[in-house]
């Protein structure tokens, strides 16, 4: 069975930091690329960032660019999220996912470019 099972997430001021981290089990995944998305109450699941398959790539949503860094460690399975300089407006679930495809070279930042998903952590950023 595949699970995806994210950590880290808990309450924090504005301004703190969070290390999230989510580890596969039931199957590799360190061909695959690795993403981060998140949803606030009411709003859509949207983007935050991801990671290629080899760890060489990043890409971020402007949203947290400069204040988020995703990395991974393909020896145990396992993709980070640190998160620097928190917002109120990060306030979300967030869940990590693996991409569908093995070794893609193009950025993936679509919902639809996984399809392996956690059940997702609470970060919750007061003012």
């Amino acid at each position: 069975q595949v699970q995806l099972v994210e950590s880290g997430g808990e309450l924090v001021q504005a301004g703190g930091s969070l290390r999230l981290s989510c580890v596969a089990s039931g199957r590799t995944f360190s061909n695959n690329a690795m993403g981060w998305f998140r949803q606030a109450p009411g709003k859509e699941r949207e983007f935050v960032a991801t990671i290629n398959w080899s760890g060489t790539y990043t890409y971020y949503a402007n949203s947290v660019k400069g204040r988020f860094t995703t990395s991974r460690d393909r020896a145990k399975n396992t993709v980070y999220l640190q998160m620097n300089s928190l917002k109120p407006e990060d306030t979300a679930v967030y869940y990590c996912a693996a991409d569908r495809t093995q070794f893609t070279s193009t950025t993936r930042y679509r919902v639809s470019d996984y399809e392996y998903w956690g059940q997702g952590t609470q970060v919750t950023v007061s003012s």
